[in-house]
């Protein structure tokens, strides 16, 4: 089966910055996670944070892309230090449906599995977004958890690095349990993890699902 067209319409506007900073534009722009941003685009209609460590929630860099009008979105211990800068945030929690500004998306518990980075207790969150008919999936710092098992999602990015997240093995299981169309790595090369593992995720992606590299 050769997906590589759909894959690359799947992909049109979609751009991985550093870490797991991910930026889609289409009649609307939406940054998940902005970090290490060059410049200052201040373009953003929709933004997405999983959690409040350093590294996906930087108000320096929020700064950059956020406009008067950006929607906002995190899960309520970020959307507390979000608004302590001032800015108007919508808080989610884990596993709930929403629509906001026009926008439906689902959260997805966002946690580790034998190590204390993330707990589950914390409520942080990824996120399954709905733009132009297609669902991508934003996986945040997590493991390989049991709710992933639930997820339908056309696009996956997922965390290959190790230490904070899932390697770049268990990613691949992951995408396996997900079965996306297509599967990109991402949280890898920068602040954790090599370019090794991002090839290495791609290896072990079953067949139908198209693994592609944005870095």
């Amino acid at each position: 089966m050769n997906n590589t067209g759909h894959g690359e319409t799947l992909l049109k506007g979609v751009s991985l910055m550093k870490n797991a900073a991910i930026r889609i534009q289409r009649d609307k722009v939406y940054w998940f996670d902005p970090f290490r941003i060059d410049g200052e685009p201040r373009d953003a209609d929709f933004i997405f944070i999983s959690h409040d460590h350093w590294d996906h929630l930087s108000p320096e860099d929020i700064r950059k892309v956020i406009k008067n009008d950006t929607v906002l979105i995190a899960p309520e211990s970020s959307a507390a230090l979000l608004e302590g800068e001032g800015w108007n945030v919508t808080a989610v929690q884990p596993s709930k449906s929403y629509e906001v500004g026009g926008v439906s998306f689902i959260t997805v518990p966002m946690y580790n599995v034998g190590k204390k980075f993330h707990e589950k207790s914390e409520n942080f969150v990824g996120y399954v977004v709905r733009i132009d008919g297609v669902d991508y999936y934003f996986a945040g710092d997590t493991d390989l958890v049991p709710e992933m098992e639930s997820i339908k999602a056309d696009v996956a990015f997922l965390p290959v690095g190790g230490t904070y997240t899932m390697d770049a093995s268990e990613a691949a299981r992951a995408a396996n349990i997900i079965k996306p169309a297509v599967a990109v790595p991402i949280h890898y090369a920068d602040v954790v993890g090599t370019v090794e593992d991002g090839e290495a995720f791609i290896r072990g992606l079953d067949k139908p699902i198209k693994g592609v590299l944005l870095k």
